[in-house]
């Protein structure tokens, strides 16, 4: 899967005095790593606009910023609801850590046996941890805790290996239940039973 260029990083959502400054809710992992970035852009019909970073810094749970380009408030309001993205390379990744982003679509796969259990629709949040939704091949949207004891590897490059506890993926059981109770399994249990017999 090819590595995303630009991650949505924040979203303006008022203005900040008259002198242009934006009021911005994160989308990072923490305020201070959109307040870090030194370029941020906008996406336009031509691709994503550079706009570089004159100052930032945080205020409460938003970052303030003033942008090259965004002399006073008329601009800045012109921009009020537009998303801001950054560059895949500005934002900092501490190692064995992976950016959400580049999961979303990815085969969720079990861990010890490689069955396929569907393919990664959505992150959420939640107190305990985090959640990934999958969507089975059935079609059903299964919410997966991502925590230790269940996840075993989340790899961008191949897929998110998963150890799930009996109950998650219901339709798997069924279909082995159904195979192991079928007459086609019992004939090929008696054929095996009468071989081992001779």
């Amino acid at each position: 899967m090819p590595k995303i260029r630009f991650l949505e990083c924040g979203k303006i959502v008022n203005t900040h005095g008259v002198l242009g400054k934006l009021r911005v809710v994160s989308y990072c992992d923490s305020p201070q790593v959109l307040a870090s970035l030194s370029t941020v852009y906008l996406a336009d019909r031509e691709g994503y606009r550079p706009l570089r970073v004159l100052e930032a810094g945080v205020h409460k749970q938003f970052v303030l910023l003033s942008l090259e380009g965004v002399p006073d408030m008329d601009a800045a309001l012109r921009l009020k609801g537009r998303t801001l993205y950054a560059a895949r390379e500005d934002i900092p990744l501490p190692p064995g850590r992976v950016l959400a982003a580049e999961l979303i679509g990815l085969p969720v796969l079990d861990a010890d046996t490689g069955r396929l259990y569907g393919h990664l629709q959505d992150l959420q949040s939640a107190p305990a941890s985090d959640l990934y939704e999958i969507l089975t091949p059935q079609g059903r949207r299964v919410l997966f805790p991502a925590v230790p004891a269940f996840l075993d590897r989340a790899d961008p490059e191949d897929g998110i290996y998963i150890r799930p506890i009996p109950g998650f993926f219901e339709e798997f059981e069924e279909e082995e239940s159904i195979t192991q109770n079928s007459p086609a399994a019992d004939d090929a249990g008696q054929e095996k039973e009468s071989r081992c017999a001779l």
